[in-house]
């Protein structure tokens, strides 16, 4: 029997989803606090853990952390709201199964508890490896849709363009926007195909063990070395490596990359011997890095060696080209993961997709689909009724009257839209907190620097 784990401080909420997966032949245990949950999963042995986002003590993304360092075969679906959405997108990359929306539907939650539980546990590429490390063979299981967009189709040409060579790429873009499959296509697409493609998570490295991660260390060159590793250059070698948020670095570390892209040269923690590797180094941000370098968070020497090739890619609200594409290959994928066959979307439905914002990108698309998908029964379209109502009807945004001469700007631009709403949320969160800014950058899931960037571009006083 399976043994699953529920942290929500929700009390009633917490009942319902345990008695339902207990009658659903699961043994669940359920806690209200992150560290209390935490602790739990250090005392017992648990197949999957259901944590929700929002907790008194600590967020979700705080407990998916702490299992990825300690417990990196252990499975975490994370429960959220719709304003959570960039923080789920960032969850799956730091390695949570899946995301659930708020209100849950028992089916899905019950279908995604059984595919958490099918899922073998992560495999490393050594011994010592970090949760932050990814798969290293793309070639297997690779699917990637190009898109029709001018956007898409030009991101397709400096592909072709730039994957032949040895040049460093930064791709650009937002949260769940496909930068790791763009990065994935240029390797597949160059002489090192057959080689290892190694991705970090540059944001799930913690700053005194990213030397250890990047470079490797000798046993006993530190306390808790108990074995030498091999850094993720070394096992990359020959192929590429991809540093997913770049801009989380520490500078210090910052340093001792660029002397390894210039040398192509590396030295262990604890050693004094240099190695000599031969790695191609595709990096990946949604920051600036060009207004980072200016605020001394980047070094500007790294930005320029790393900035040979740049790709942007843009966000999904301005590719809408590509959603119905995108759309019919995830619900492809969605039929064939829950054995399913479903037609197609209602035109209805279509239309929806098309004037939603996709804060979350590509990767709320899939899941919205997803789940739809489960919700839809065999040989029928996907209808409005299985639409979120977040997505089907929108609230519409508050204009003041002050605001009336922008009203028709933010009522036809979808990206004036976004900004709109992201510059509300973010006023909404520091009046919360009492314009903290630190508190704040917490709620919202990004970095102080960001969080000072984003007050600049909207003329929010703080």
């Amino acid at each position: 029997m399976s043994k699953i784990l529920i942290i929500e401080d929700d009390l009633t909420f917490s009942k319902i989803i345990q008695n339902f997966l207990i009658k659903n032949g699961f043994d669940v245990i359920s806690v209200h606090k992150a560290q209390d949950g935490i602790a739990q999963i250090e005392r017992e042995k648990f197949d999957l853990v259901i944590t929700d986002y929002r907790l008194p003590d600590d967020t979700g993304m705080g407990v998916l952390y702490h299992i990825a360092e300690k417990h990196p075969g252990l499975q975490v679906i994370l429960i959220t709201n719709y304003s959570d959405i960039r923080t789920a997108v960032k969850a799956m990359k730091v390695g949570a199964f899946e995301y659930i929306v708020k209100p849950i539907n028992p089916d899905e939650l019950l279908a995604t508890v059984k595919q958490a539980l099918k899922k073998p546990a992560n495999t490393v590429v050594n011994q010592a490896s970090s949760p932050s490390t990814k798969k290293t063979t793309p070639t297997k299981g690779f699917d990637y849709l190009k898109g029709k967009s001018p956007s898409a189709v030009k991101i397709q040409e400096y592909i072709e363009l730039v994957a032949p060579t040895n040049m460093s790429v930064i791709v650009q873009g937002e949260s769940g926007t496909g930068k790791e499959y763009v990065s994935r296509l240029i390797h597949l697409s160059s002489k090192r195909k057959d080689k290892p493609f190694v991705a970090i998570d540059c944001g799930a490295l913690s700053k005194d063990l990213a030397g250890s991660e990047l470079f490797g260390h000798i046993k006993g060159s530190f306390t808790g070395a108990l074995d030498n590793k091999i850094g993720q250059f070394e096992a990359a070698n020959g192929g590429t490596l991809f540093l997913d948020e770049i801009g989380n670095l520490s500078y210090d570390i910052q340093i001792k990359l660029l002397r390894a892209i210039q040398e192509r040269k590396i030295r262990k923690i604890g050693s004094n011997d240099d190695i000599s590797v031969d790695v191609r180094i595709i990096v990946a941000t949604n920051d600036d890095l060009i207004e980072s370098v200016k605020q001394g968070d980047f070094r500007e020497d790294l930005y320029h060696r790393l900035n040979e090739f740049t790709i942007k890619v843009p966000p999904l609200r301005e590719r809408p080209e590509d959603v119905e594409a995108f759309a019919l290959h995830f619900l492809q994928q969605s039929n064939e993961e829950l054995e399913k066959e479903v037609s197609g979307f209602s035109a209805e439905v279509k239309q929806i997709f098309l004037t939603y914002t996709w804060p979350g990108n590509l990767r709320e698309l899939k899941n919205i689909v997803k789940r739809a998908t489960l919700l839809t029964q065999n040989g029928a379209d996907i209808h409005h009724g299985v639409i979120p109502v977040e997505i089907a009807n929108p609230e519409p945004i508050a204009i003041s009257a002050t605001q009336t001469s922008s009203a028709q700007v933010i009522g036809s631009d979808l990206k004036a839209t976004f900004e709109h709403q992201e510059k509300q949320m973010i006023i909404d969160t520091l009046q919360q907190v009492k314009f903290n800014k630190s508190k704040a950058a917490k709620l919202l899931n990004i970095d102080r620097k960001t969080l000072y960037n984003k007050m600049e571009k909207y003329g929010i006083d703080g």
